[in-house]
C-alpha cells in the first residue's frame, strides 16, 4: 500500500536564534509540538509534580469531596461504579484503595461488557440498592447517563459522576448531579483519562483531610502507578498534565511496590533487569494484559490484580490474564483478516470502513455480497474495537466494526483525525439503545437490525459528505531530516528527554536522503531480521527480511527510522531503528 512521507515543516531561523541553548533538532522537535513559549519547553522537557493543576480547580470538586466525606462519616455503603477497561480499572482501583485509606464502607462494581455494556444500568442500580448503597461514585463513565441517575435518585441514593468523555451536545442531556469531567466545565487541561479524573479527586479527598503533610504526600505518590497505567492504555494526550503524571508514575511503576502489576510483568517478561518500564511497555504489554480479562470474561479479575496484596494470588492471576492476552491476540488476528478481504471485495470506495460479523451480513447486506456467507458466526464484543483500530491505522479510514453477540447488536468505531467519530454518530442517537466515546474512539448498542442497516447508510452519507476532497492515503508523519553527519551521543540522549512517548507525543521520526548501503546482514533464527550500515551507522529492520532483502549493497535509498542506543554486552552504540525505506529517485 502506497504510504506518503511527510515532513512537518522547518522551524524558523528566528526560533533557532531566540533558543540558542538547544540543539536545533531539539528547537524542532519542540515546534511540533506547538512548545515555542520557554514556560512551556521547561514544563515539557523538566515535568515537575508540583506543576499539577489544583483539584479544586474543577467546580463541583468541593462539593463533591463533602458528600464523600459526609457518607464516610455516616458509615453509609460506598460503592465506586467502574468500567471494564483499563482505564476504568486502574481509576477503580485508585479510589477504592483511598477511600480504604479513610475507612470508608467501600467496595467496587464492574459491569459486564456482554451482558449489562457500558455505564450506569437499572439493573444493577437495583441490586446495589438491594445491597443497602447509599453513594456511588463513578469512574471512567456516566456522562450519558442521565435517565439511569434520576432513577438512581428515585430511589433514595446518591451520586458523583467521575468521567472524561464528551459530553452531550445538548446540555439537558446530562446527568442532573455532581460532575467531575474537565470536558463538561473550563478546567484547564481537557485532555485526562478517566483514571486522571479518578485521582484528582482522590488528591482533593486527600488535600482536605487533616492528616500530616508527609503522610499526604506518601498517599499521593502510591497509587501513581496506576495513573500512569490507564493514562497511557487511553491513548489521551502526553502532553500537559498527563506529561507529569505518566512520568511521576512511571517512577513508582519502576519500583515495583504493587504486588500485581510485578507479577504481571514479569510472567509477560516485560523487562530486563536492566532497562527500566517505560510508556511503551505499558501501552503494548501490561494494558493489553489488563484489558484482556473485560474482553474475554469479567474485569473483576484485573481489579484483583491489582488490589491483593497476596503473592500467591498475584502469581496465579498475572497468568490467567497473559493466556486471556494471547487467546485474544488470535481471536482478533483472525476476525482483521476477515475483515480485510471484506474491505479488499468492496464495490463501492466510501470514506468509512464499515464491516459486520457474519451473523448479521443477512440483516444489514454490508458484507460479502458483499461475501454471500449466511453462518451465524459471532464475534466476542471485547475484540471489535482492537479490530476498529487496526483497520482504521492500516487503510487510514475512520472504522466501524459490528456484531451481533448474545442477542444484542453492538458496535465500536475508530478515527481519524480529520473526523470526530462520536460526534458524528451522535447524530443517529434515535438508532441507539446507548452511545458513547470521544473524538477518536466510540462504542454503541444499535436497537434493531433496522436501525443497523439505516444507521449504517446514514453514517456512510456524512462521512463521504465530511471528507469529500480529503487526500486519505496513510502518512507517515516525519518529524526533520537529519543528515548522518547530525547524529552523535549528545543529540540522541537529548531525545531521552522527550519520553515518554505517546499521544501528542509520538517517538521522533527523521528521514535521511540518498544514503548509500555500505553492508548488509541478515539476523534471527528464521534469518527474519535485517540490518543495513550507512557510514559509521547500523539500520536495523526487526521481521522485515522479506519486505526489503532484495536490496543490495551499493544500492542508494531513502530511510525513516528511530535514533536509540543498542547496548549489548557493556558495549553502547547509536542505532538507526527502521520504520520505512524507499529507494532513492523512485
Amino acid at each position: 500500500m502506497l504510504v506518503i512521507w511527510k515532513i512537518l515543516p522547518k522551524i524558523s531561523e528566528n526560533f533557532v536564534k531566540q533558543y540558542p541553548q538547544y540543539n536545533r533538532v531539539i528547537l524542532q522537535l519542540l515546534s511540533n509540538r506547538n512548545l515555542k513559549d520557554q514556560a512551556d519547553i521547561r514544563k515539557f522537557l523538566y515535568p515537575n509534580y508540583k506543576d499539577l493543576l489544583d483539584p479544586f480547580l474543577f467546580k463541583q470538586m468541593e462539593a463533591a469531596v463533602n458528600l464523600i466525606i459526609q457518607h464516610i462519616k455516616a458509615g453509609s455503603k460506598i460503592i465506586v461504579y467502574g468500567d471494564y477497561d483499563a482505564d476504568g480499572i486502574t481509576a477503580a482501583t485508585v479510589l477504592v484503595e483511598t477511600l480504604v485509606i479513610f475507612k470508608a464502607q467501600v467496595d467496587v462494581y464492574i459491569p459486564d461488557r456482554v451482558s449489562e455494556g457500558y455505564g450506569l444500568n437499572k439493573k444493577a442500580i437495583n441490586e446495589l440498592a438491594q445491597a443497602g448503597a447509599k453513594l456511588i461514585i463513578t469512574v471512567d463513565n456516566g456522562i450519558r447517563n442521565r435517565e439511569e441517575v434520576e432513577y438512581l435518585k428515585q430511589l433514595g441514593l446518591d451520586i458523583v459522576i467521575t468521567d472524561h468523555h464528551e459530553v452531550p451536545q445538548d446540555k439537558n442531556a446530562w446527568p442532573v448531579s455532581l460532575i467531575i469531567n474537565q470536558m463538561a466545565e473550563d478546567y484547564p487541561f481537557k485532555f485526562l483519562a478517566g483514571v486522571g479524573v479518578a485521582f484528582k479527586v482522590a488528591l482533593a479527598l486527600i488535600k482536605k483531610s487533616k492528616l500530616a503533610e508527609e503522610y499526604k504526600e506518601r498517599l499521593e505518590e502510591k497509587i501513581l502507578d496506576l495513573v500512569a497505567v490507564g493514562t497511557v492504555a487511553d491513548c489521551v494526550s502526553l502532553i500537559g498534565e498527563n506529561r507529569i503524571l505518566v512520568q511521576a508514575g512511571l517512577k513508582i511503576l519502576n519500583q515495583k511496590r504493587r504486588i500485581g502489576l510485578t507479577e504481571l510483568i514479569n510472567i509477560a517478561q516485560i523487562n530486563s533487569a536492566d532497562k527500566l518500564i517505560n510508556a511503551w511497555n505499558i501501552g503494548w504489554q501490561i494494558a493489553p494484559r489488563l484489558n484482556s480479562a473485560g474482553r474475554l470474561e469479567h474485569a473483576n479479575t484485573a481489579f484483583r490484580l491489582l488490589i491483593t496484596k497476596d503473592k500467591k494470588e498475584a502469581q496465579t492471576i498475572a497468568k490467567k490474564l497473559n493466556d486471556q492476552n494471547s487467546q485474544r491476540q488470535k481471536i482478533t488476528d483472525e476476525i482483521v483478516e476477515y475483515c480485510r478481504q471484506q474491505i479488499d471485495q468492496r464495490a463501492v470506495d466510501d470514506k468509512i470502513l464499515i464491516i459486520t460479523s457474519p451473523n448479521l451480513a443477512g440483516a444489514s447486506k454490508l458484507t460479502s455480497d458483499e461475501t454471500g456467507r449466511e453462518d451465524n458466526q459471532s464475534w466476542p464484543e471485547g475484540v471489535i474495537g482492537l479490530v476498529a483500530g487496526r483497520l482504521c491505522e492500516q487503510y487510514s479510514e475512520p472504522a466501524i466494526v459490528i456484531t451481533q453477540y448474545e442477542g444484542e447488536i453492538k458496535g465500536s468505531g475508530r478515527s481519524i483525525e480529520e473526523f470526530d467519530i462520536t460526534q458524528a454518530i451522535e447524530q443517529f442517537k434515535n438508532n441507539f439503545t446507548k452511545f458513547g466515546g470521544h473524538a477518536a474512539a466510540c462504542g454503541f448498542t444499535l436497537k434493531s437490525p433496522a436501525d443497523l442497516v439505516e444507521f449504517s447508510q446514514k453514517l456512510k452519507q456524512l462521512a463521504n459528505d465530511r471528507l469529500q476532497g480529503i487526500d486519505l492515503t496513510p502518512k507517515l508523519m516525519i518529524e526533520a531530516e537529519l543528515l548522518l553527519a547530525d547524529i552523535d551521543e549528545e543529540l540522541v540522549q537529548r531525545l531521552e528527554d522527550f519520553e515518554p512517548f505517546g499521544e501528542d507525543n509520538p517517538r521522533p521520526k527523521f528521514v535521511s536522503f540518498n544514503l548509500t548501503i555500505m553492508d548488509k546482514v541478515i539476523m534471527g533464527a528464521n534469518s527474519q531480521h535485517i540490518k543495513f550500515r550507512f557510514n559509521n551507522f547500523w539500520a536495523l529492520a526487526f521481521g522485515q527480511t522479506e519486505k526489503w532483502g532484495n536490496l543490495k549493497i551499493g544500492d542508494k535509498v531513502d530511510l525513516v527510522y528511530y535514533l536509540e542506543f543498542n547496548e549489548f554486552n557493556g558495549h553502547k552504540a547509536i542505532q538507526l531503528k527502521v520504520i520505512d525505506i524507499k529507494s532513492h529517485n523512485s
